[in-house]
């Protein structure tokens, strides 16, 4: 992968700052991610402490965070630069610096006790996983059946979580349980949202698990979790009993624009892939780069990946600003997934067999670039959201309307 070879198209959202920001990040990816990705992935190793480390030093779980907390202080325009430039290197890494960037506050925490725990999440030493979505409840919350009782002085977790990244490397995960049964008609009414502070590494009494066998996303593990009884304490509620929908709906647009990042930088490393391997395979007794058909190819995918970036940069943007934009923000996570399966299935193409084998990098793009379609809410989802806001929610005259916030990822 060309590590120049990026878009230096002008935007009135880039600043020098942020370029400066975006080249430290690619230098970084390319140095220390890209050729730890090459020697794990294909052996679905686990991203090491080392590189952890690293992003640590870089202030990467910290780009949210205000500066009085150990932080960056920056917005979600840098997170999401940064964000792109990791994943073109491995999207896993690209995505555990979520882990450490805003440590959710329980009840039973004291603001210097808050404080102190964003300050270690900021160095990478306390991060999080989430365990939302469930065997048969993915991108529809409202659906969750695992609950939570009150017990004297703790509440007690029951039931099956799936798709939980990083639970057992995790210092702690926020768990939605259901709290009661709600209204017949508003199943979202009382989600609640616990902290499981647990010793990393490991799981605590009464949580077991065991990982899922994917085809991708590899650098850690991805759990399926069985919740037996296990105890939090009354104060480890996150926000509001019975709130915890609204609670993660109020972060989707971020959610989102963290995922758009990912798939851009896929889509990315695959178009730089394949254009230096077109300028370097001949055929015919010459390089293939002079076919039309191929020329065609990388002009479409660069104009794709451009398009998703700029529509990601605009969505930031106005996600720093404060103004609303949850359909800017799903049209972005639309359409740059979208995008990414494509851009990546034609980097394949171009490198003909040699792109079906673990020799190139391109096959990791294309497998991880597929799962974006999927989580933080499935490109159908999207779909959704988006008409909803044009037409108005469509309204069943038989079903019930169930809101969608989006699975984790």
């Amino acid at each position: 992968m060309d590590e120049k070879a990026v878009s230096n198209a002008p935007s009135g959202h880039m600043t020098e700052e942020r370029r400066m920001i975006r080249d430290s990040a690619r230098d970084f990816a390319m140095k220390e991610v890209f050729p730890v990705a090459n020697e794990l992935d294909p052996i679905q190793g686990d991203i090491p402490m080392s590189l952890r480390q690293k992003l640590a030093d870089m202030g990467y779980f910290g780009i949210l965070t205000p500066e009085d907390l150990g932080g960056l202080g920056l917005g979600c325009f840098e997170y999401c630069l940064v964000t792109e430039e990791l994943s073109r290197a491995w999207m896993s890494v690209g995505s555990i610096i979520r882990q450490g960037n805003r440590v959710p506050r329980a009840q039973f925490m004291s603001d210097e006790q808050w404080r102190e725990l964003s300050r270690k999440a900021s160095r990478g030493e306390f991060l999080g996983a989430l365990a939302m979505s469930e065997p048969q409840t993915g991108s529809d919350i409202s659906g969750i059946k695992t609950r939570a009782v009150r017990d004297g002085s703790d509440w007690v977790i029951t039931g099956n979580k799936c798709w939980c990244t990083f639970a057992d490397g995790a210092d702690y995960i926020t768990v939605i349980a259901r709290t009661n049964q709600g209204e017949e008609d508003r199943r979202h009414v009382g989600l609640t949202a616990f902290f499981l502070e647990k010793e990393r590494g490991k799981f605590p009494k009464g949580l077991s698990g065991s990982p899922l066998p994917k085809i991708g996303y590899f650098g850690w593990k991805t759990w399926e979790l069985a919740f037996d009884g296990v105890r939090v304490p009354a104060g480890a509620i996150i926000g509001e009993e019975g709130k915890a929908f609204y609670d993660r709906v109020h972060g989707l647009e971020t959610a989102r624009a963290h995922t758009a990042a990912r798939a851009i930088g896929l889509a990315q490393g695959a178009l730089e892939d394949a254009t230096k391997y077109a300028l370097e395979r001949e055929q015919f007794g010459r390089p293939i780069a002079h076919f039309q058909a191929l020329r065609f190819k990388i002009a479409n995918m660069a104009t794709e990946v451009e398009a998703a970036r700029q529509l990601l940069h605009f969505v930031c943007s106005e996600i720093d600003t404060g103004r609303r934009c949850d359909k800017e923000a799903s049209m972005a996570k639309y359409f740059a997934t979208e995008m990414a399966e494509r851009v990546t299935s034609e980097a394949i193409q171009i490198h003909g067999g040699a792109g079906y084998t673990k020799h190139h990098q391109v096959e990791r793009y294309w497998r991880d670039a597929r799962l974006t379609k999927i989580f933080e809410g499935t490109s159908e989802i999207q779909q959704q959201i988006i008409s909803d806001r044009i037409l108005g929610r469509h309204r069943d005259p038989v079903a019930k309307p169930k809101p969608r916030p989006g699975a984790e990822g």
